[in-house]
């Protein structure tokens, strides 16, 4: 499994780089305007480079193109490829526009995820276009009542079936339960806030367990440690 930080915050990152298995960064126009409005004071570019410079060249960065049009699209993922580098991989909404665009940036050695997916054929014909990653959107299909998890999980099942290289990345997430869920069906990737991050990690019995082993030390050994040489 490769996790990833969904985030624009370089605080976030940096954290979510020291205490987790971090194999990258995702990022989207909504969670960039975001970091914006929130009173960040750097450009764009001044962002992503210090997103980079934090996660290194060989960590996978995701960074979404804004045009709609194929052209613009790949002149803008080749711009981002001359300035930003290192395991860059342009997101992409699925479309025929976006295909378009996949097929001549795996001609160029870019490389795409193609986001936005909501179902399994447009998963498939997105990994033929060349795709290396496809995004479901979990939380927003159960949202609609379209059983995240079971669309992931079908994703997954198809590019198996014509033995893609393509990967599924499954993001927008809000709970826990839904990162479980995909993780049972063999998706390859999840993207996930910070907080998410903790809480997936985070469990009252594991608090509970390590406040009993300090006690029962503490009432034998007190502060001493096993770095103490008086044990």
């Amino acid at each position: 499994m490769l996790y990833l930080l969904d985030s624009g915050s370089p605080g976030d990152v940096r954290y979510c780089k020291e205490y987790y298995p971090l194999a990258g960064v995702t990022t989207n126009p909504s969670i960039i305007a975001k970091e914006m409005r929130a009173g960040e004071k750097r450009g764009f570019w001044q962002l992503l480079e210090e997103i980079r410079g934090i996660i290194g060249p060989k960590k996978m960065l995701h960074v979404q193109s804004v045009q709609k049009q194929a052209e613009g699209i790949v002149e803008e993922a080749r711009l981002l490829e001359s300035r930003i580098g290192g395991a860059l991989y342009v997101k992409i909404p699925v479309g025929a526009e976006g295909l378009k665009a996949a097929m001549k940036l795996k001609g160029l050695g870019i490389g795409v995820t193609m986001t936005a997916v909501f179902t399994p054929a447009q998963a498939l014909m997105a990994a033929e276009a060349g795709a290396d990653f496809v995004a479901p959107y979990v939380n927003r299909l159960d949202n609609v009542a379209g059983g995240g998890c079971g669309v992931v999980e079908e994703i997954v099942r198809v590019l198996e079936l014509h033995k893609s290289g393509c990967k599924c990345l499954a993001a927008s997430f809000k709970n826990t339960w839904q990162v479980h869920n995909c993780a049972m069906s063999g998706c390859q990737s999840v993207t996930m806030s910070a907080d998410i991050f903790r809480a997936v990690l985070g469990h009252p019995l594991t608090d509970a367990a390590v406040e009993g082993f300090d006690r029962d030390w503490k009432s034998v050994f007190g502060e001493r440690t096993i770095l103490s040489e008086d044990l």
